[in-house]
C-alpha cells in the first residue's frame, strides 16, 4: 500500500520511492480504459474514499503497464478492449513485471471467454462495469488486501458454463490433470471442491475438518501449482475436465 509523501508525476501521483507498506493504509489505484469518460467517472468516484487515490490513468494497454512500472499501484482496473495492446496482453505484462499490483477486470456479460482468458492471466478477479460505488470501493480493498474480486453474478454464470461444459479433449487438460496430480490426496479433494464454487466453510462441513485445515489446504494448492487466487484454482479443475458433484 502507498506511504510516505506522495510525489507528483506527469500530474499523477506515485509511491516515495523505499516507502514501507505498513506504514499506511492509503490503497494507490491506476484506471485503465480507453473512454475518458468511464475514467472520469471511475476517479471521481474513488476520491469519495478517504483511503482509495488514484494515482495515473491510462487509455491503453502499453500505458497502463508503463505507468504500473513507474507508480507500482496496489490495485489496477483494467478493461478488457482497448485499442493497441488489450487489457488481457496488459494483464499478462503486469503479472510478469509487477507481480505485487492486483489487476482487476471490468468486463460485461458478453465476455466470458475473455474473462476467463483474464482469470488465466493472473487477474485478480472481474467486476462488472455497472458495479454500485460501494461495492467497488470494498472490491478494490479487497483486491489491496489479496483475496480475489468476483462479481456474483458473472460468478455464477463461469461456475455454471465450467459444469456443463464438455470436459476439454487437448493438451491443456493433460497439463491439467498433470498439475493436480502433484497435489496431495487431500489437497486434489480440496481443490475439486473449490472448483464446484464451495466456500471453506462449505468444504470444512463437508468433509468434517476445520476451517482452519482447509485454509492450509488451500494455501499449500496455490503454492504448489503457483496459482494466484482460488479461481485459478477453479479453471484448473474446468481445464483438466474433473467436474465435481455440486
Amino acid at each position: 500500500m502507498a506511504v510516505g509523501r506522495p510525489a507528483t508525476v506527469d500530474g499523477v501521483t506515485s509511491r516515495a520511492p523505499g516507502a514501507d507498506p505498513a506504514d499506511d493504509a492509503t490503497v494507490d489505484v491506476l484506471i485503465a480504459d480507453d473512454d475518458p469518460v468511464v475514467r472520469f467517472g471511475l476517479t471521481v468516484m474513488l476520491r469519495g474514499a478517504a483511503d482509495l487515490r488514484v494515482v495515473a490513468e491510462a487509455d491503453d494497454g502499453t500505458r497502463a503497464v508503463e505507468l504500473a512500472v513507474r507508480h507500482r499501484p496496489d490495485v489496477v482496473l483494467m478493461d478488457i478492449r482497448m485499442p493497441g495492446v488489450d487489457g488481457i496482453s496488459a494483464t499478462e505484462a503486469l503479472h510478469a513485471r509487477v507481480p505485487a499490483t492486483r489487476v482487476v477486470v471490468l468486463t460485461t456479460f458478453d465476455s466470458e471467454g475473455h474473462v476467463l482468458r483474464a482469470l488465466r492471466a493472473g487477474a485478480a478477479g472481474f467486476l462488472l462495469k455497472d458495479t454500485p460505488p460501494d461495492e467497488l470501493v470494498v472490491a478494490i480493498r479487497q483486491a489491496a488486501g489479496g483475496r480475489p474480486v468476483l462479481s456474483p453474478e458473472v460468478t455464477r454464470r463461469l461456475i455454471d458454463r465450467a459444469v456443463c461444459a464438455p470436459p476439454p479433449r487437448d493438451a491443456r487438460a493433460d497439463a491439467a490433470l498433470r498439475r493436480l496430480d502433484s497435489l496431495a490426496p487431500r489437497e486434489r479433494t480440496v481443490a475439486l471442491d473449490v472448483g464446484a464454487g464451495r466456500s471453506n466453510a462449505e468444504i470444512a462441513a463437508r468433509h468434517h475438518v476445520g476451517l482452519a485445515t482447509v485454509k492450509t489446504h488451500v494455501s499449500a494448492i496455490l503454492t504448489k501449482l503457483d496459482l494466484r487466487n482460488r479461481v485459478q484454482i477453479a479453471l484448473l479443475v474446468h481445464d483438466a475436465g474433473l467436474t465435481p458433484q455440486r
